[in-house]
């Protein structure tokens, strides 16, 4: 697809915007004046393919931890603030790569000034950050209710306040948890400005309604090729993100890293523990460093031929099963040696 030509930002040593990869983020759940245990999320969010990550930044404590979480980790750090402009400017004292920040609730323009002209002077971006829950109410009346167009005017008002400071090196982002509320907005401003878009579908909810509600918007907003950065908001393990994330990049064909599984949903015909055999190749899989699409398949009657799309896969049959290359049947193995034989293949495949 055609991807929404934006500038190019840099946050820490990643550059998001122009023809950049999509960025995926996450955010942590731990207490950031709790050091240990944050360095140590952001270690796993790391190993899980998070490429950048936000703290929330509530007390003065939290912005001075920033400088020992910075030491220990490998990806830019952007600090999420609200309220305490104070709070903002010490963050990027402490060595945040980029900040979030909503105007609208730090203060007064003298507050919003300092703020600007703190990360002008050590060149750390801002994320303007809009939400429906924060909407002014002045909007609220003027649109009869939070709308996206309310939104996008929200954040473009915003974005002209920064500007008129003397700073363009913004990202903007305007989420909502009414996914076609959100959709539309992203179409809305997408048309209106240049600066990087960091998408999210805000408070989706647990991992199972979450990743399909942020599955459906993502797919609608970066199928037109809008967004520069996505954060998947899940309630639980923030790890969990990164994975939902990076599968609806791949789904999308804007990644192409890693092993995609496909297999079959099940029927009558299965004579074959697939559904465990499936969740086994999901999770084996992650060790290999592979461009390829792997099937799993239940039956050996119709297997090979919706394997046929696969670069390799596996189809069972009665306490037994095939190994397919391209559709065409390779060689037949006991059931209990399909995983190894797949796992075998990837250890020798040739890209």
């Amino acid at each position: 697809m055609e991807r929404k030509k934006t500038r190019e930002i840099s946050i820490g040593d990643v550059v998001i915007g122009g023809d950049r990869p999509i960025a995926i983020q996450s955010m942590t759940n731990t207490r950031t004046e709790d050091v240990e245990a944050t360095v140590r999320q952001i270690q796993a969010l790391t190993r899980a393919g998070c490429e950048i990550v936000r703290c929330a930044v509530p007390t003065m404590e939290a912005a001075q931890a920033l400088r020992r979480i910075r030491d220990q980790i490998s990806i830019p750090l952007v600090a999420d603030i609200h309220f305490d402009y104070r709070l903002a400017i010490a963050a990027v004292e402490n060595g945040a790569d980029k900040i979030r920040i909503n105007p609208g609730n730090i203060g007064s323009r003298e507050r919003i000034r300092a703020v600007v002209d703190c990360c002008k002077e050590r060149g750390v971006p801002i994320r303007i950050g809009v939400n429906s829950g924060s909407l002014e109410k002045e909007r609220i009346e003027k649109y009869g209710g939070v709308t996206a167009e309310g939104l996008v005017e929200s954040a473009l008002d915003k974005v002209a306040l920064v500007q008129e400071m003397g700073y363009d090196d913004l990202v903007i982002s305007i989420k909502s948890s009414d996914v076609p509320m959100c959709i539309r907005a992203h179409e809305l401003i997408a048309d209106r400005t240049d600066f990087p878009l960091h998408v999210g579908i805000t408070e989706s909810g647990t991992v199972r309604s979450g990743t399909i509600k942020s599955s459906v918007g993502f797919g609608a907003i970066l199928s037109q090729g809008i967004g520069d950065t996505i954060r998947v908001s899940l309630t639980g393990d923030p790890v969990s993100e990164i994975y939902v994330a990076k599968k609806i990049l791949q789904t999308l064909g804007l990644r192409r890293e890693g092993i995609q599984v496909v297999s079959c949903p099940t029927c009558g015909r299965t004579q074959i523990d697939l559904i465990s055999l499936a969740g086994q190749v999901e999770e084996m899989v992650e060790e290999f460093d592979l461009d390829i699409k792997v099937a799993v398949m239940g039956c050996a009657v119709n297997g090979p031929g919706e394997a046929r799309e696969a670069d390799i896969g596996i189809a069972g049959g009665l306490h037994e099963g095939l190994l397919i290359r391209k559709g065409e049947v390779v060689k037949k193995v006991p059931e209990t040696e399909l995983l190894e034989t797949l796992r075998q293949e990837l250890l020798h495949w040739e890209q």
